[in-house]
């Protein structure tokens, strides 16, 4: 359940579209939770991919008024990027950890190296033409803290960050969920929702001789951070942003809720701006 975007928009006085990034666009399999954002102009995406040879399909995705960069993000360094097969999702900045590997079933021959390339790594900070960002979708094999650490300033705005964590690191030095999380609240951000959690089978006991069909283990998930609402002083139009997206993107609805009563005791949207939104849910059922 959630409101129409748009009639949520016009309640919370949003006038300019949502700056979305997604780095590792190509990569997705499902609607992306900002797709519906999209489709009714009130977002623009702002997709990263180095491979040109994804473009055209992601612009027949998307349209031609995406921003597509060719940037790999990183801290700005040279970085060796170790190749697997394609199919494996497995290709990465960082080294394949080979007890780690072993430690599940069928991720040895998914985390084959194929060839290594050396490249030069872009912090999102430096991406020429890129927006500051109100929301960010990321999902880069491990590098994920590398790209948030040195991209503080375009995320001073952000209002919500969607991105893969790890509860047992397939790479070399990658961090885990805690050290992700411990820097993620050190930031102004809070854990809001799991929208995805992995398990899988560890070696060598299979589940219904399958490597897919997991026990117990758990291995990584898609969490959603949201603003910590206790940090004082907040920004209302970062209010306003976390309001539409915690609505549209993931049907949250009692987040935009709060929000609205917030901004509304605080005169920062029109009287009355909390029992629309409850009208514009009981619409949708």
């Amino acid at each position: 359940m959630s409101a129409d975007p748009k009639a949520l928009a016009a309640i919370l006085g949003l006038e300019a579209p949502l700056e979305v990034a997604d780095i590792g666009a190509a990569e997705i399999a499902e609607t992306p939770p900002y797709r519906g954002l999209l489709d009714a102009g009130l977002a623009r995406l702002n997709a990263f991919d180095a491979d040109e040879r994804q473009h055209a399909k992601l612009r027949q995705t998307y349209g031609e008024t995406l921003s597509l960069y060719t940037e790999i993000i990183g801290d700005g360094t040279k970085q060796t990027l170790h190749l697997a097969a394609p199919a494996s999702g497995m290709t990465s900045l960082l080294k394949p950890d080979p007890q780690r590997l072993e430690f599940f079933n069928g991720f040895t021959r998914f985390g084959e190296i194929h060839a290594t390339e050396v490249v030069q790594t872009v912090r999102l900070d430096d991406v020429p033409g890129l927006p500051d960002l109100d929301f960010l979708k990321m999902d880069i094999q491990g590098a994920e803290l590398q790209a948030l650490s040195h991209g503080e300033a375009r995320l001073a705005g952000c209002a919500v960050i969607h991105l893969e964590v790890s509860f047992v690191p397939l790479y070399e030095g990658q961090p885990g969920f805690g050290e992700i999380d411990v820097w993620m609240r050190a930031h102004g951000f809070i854990p809001h929702c799991f929208t995805e959690v992995k398990r899988w089978s560890v070696s060598p006991i299979l589940r219904d001789n399958d490597v897919r069909v997991p026990f117990n283990q758990l291995l990584e998930a898609d969490i959603v951070y949201a603003r910590d609402l206790k940090v004082p002083d907040l920004d209302p139009l970062l209010l306003k942003k976390t309001a539409l997206l915690a609505d549209h993107c993931y049907g949250s609805v009692d987040l935009a809720g709060h929000i609205v009563v917030r901004l509304e005791l605080a005169g920062a949207v029109e009287r009355g701006s909390f029992e629309r939104y409850l009208g514009l849910l009981n619409a949708n059922g």
